[in-house]
């Protein structure tokens, strides 16, 4: 099985940190997005990981050549025409049953459903209440697919699609891509659904399963909320001193981090190298190597190798040059 995963946004939900860092790198409870991802990767047979890059994609290329012992494709995406068109750049590469990630979540999924499975493909969808902000999955009564509806008014299903699909018939999953580029776009876009929903009016079969955890990484407010997860399920630690400090748990503050005369938490990550110094902080993520003192830090984000003394940040993303109020 070939595994690909579009990797190409500018993440501008998460300004000014994705001018540096691409959006699948900023870490999470200290781990980049797409190690959460790769985790769920184990024990599978993954033949090649095709990554389609585009914004700071040297950056993701060098970062995935040296972490991952995985044979790996790069393949540019110039423009943003969307998911379709994303997927439709790996075709010359796919002669299999396919899985395809977008990486913008960490999620909590059995994987291996795909050695099991009979159908056609899965569509891994999670129960949702506002089911009004997603595209929901609906299904007949044995659980297969019909159609994705767009951020419906009425509750026509519940079930959120979260990019993650199984394609065991790629053939017809390719036809349906060049059947919707070669129609019109939506809002400068070609959709991928589109190309599921051909296969499903072409008589194919796309199973939907259910995932236990979804966690959003792709604006502040919900990296914050999934740094909360996974603190809790086990990322928190105090591997360095806390000098005339107290923390509230859960944190994680990393060997090589400096705390000194500070108040830390609940959902606080201190990385390495980081100094914290008379400063109040909580539901925030401090990058490695940053430098905060006498500041209160709440629900903000603040990068790597940053400066901040004497200014408190509240809704708030930090990168080097430059301090705006979250997206």
């Amino acid at each position: 099985m070939k595994v690909i995963l579009p990797v190409a946004g500018k993440g501008t939900r998460l300004l000014p940190l994705t001018r540096h860092t691409p959006k699948p790198l900023i870490r999470v409870a200290g781990r980049p997005v797409l190690d959460y991802v790769m985790d769920k990767l184990d024990g599978l047979d993954v033949e090649e990981l095709i990554f389609i890059t585009g914004h700071l994609k040297d950056q993701i290329e060098s970062f995935v050549s040296r972490q991952y012992d995985v044979p790996s494709r790069f393949v540019e995406q110039k423009v943003q025409d969307g998911t379709a068109g994303a997927v439709h750049l790996a075709k010359d590469y796919v002669d299999g049953p396919v899985l395809i990630v977008f990486v913008d979540t960490v999620f909590d999924a059995d994987l291996h459903l795909t050695e099991r499975t009979q159908a056609d493909g899965i569509i891994w969808a999670k129960e949702v209440e506002d089911y009004q902000r997603f595209g929901v999955v609906v299904t007949d009564d044995d659980g297969y697919m019909q159609r994705i509806v767009e951020k419906p008014s009425e509750p026509v299903s519940k079930l959120a699609n979260i990019g993650l699909y199984y394609i065991r018939d790629w053939e017809t999953l390719y036809a349906g891509i060049d059947e919707t580029l070669a129609g019109p776009q939506l809002k400068g876009e070609w959709f991928l659904t589109d190309a599921f929903q051909y296969m499903i009016d072409h008589g194919k079969k796309l199973l939907t399963a259910s995932v236990d955890g979804w966690y959003d990484c792709g604006k502040v407010e919900t990296v914050l909320e999934t740094n909360r997860h996974l603190l809790e399920a086990g990322r928190a630690e105090v591997g360095a001193s806390l000098d005339g400090s107290t923390v509230q748990h859960p944190v994680r503050i990393e060997a090589g981090a400096t705390v000194v005369r500070s108040t830390l938490g609940p959902n606080v990550v201190v990385e390495s190298g980081a100094t914290v110094e008379g400063c109040t902080v909580r539901d925030a993520i401090i990058g490695r190597g940053a430098v905060v003192r006498r500041a209160t830090v709440v629900h903000s984000m603040v990068g790597d190798n940053v400066h901040i003394e004497d200014r408190d940040l509240e809704n708030m993303v930090a990168a080097p040059d430059e301090v705006a109020p979250a997206p």
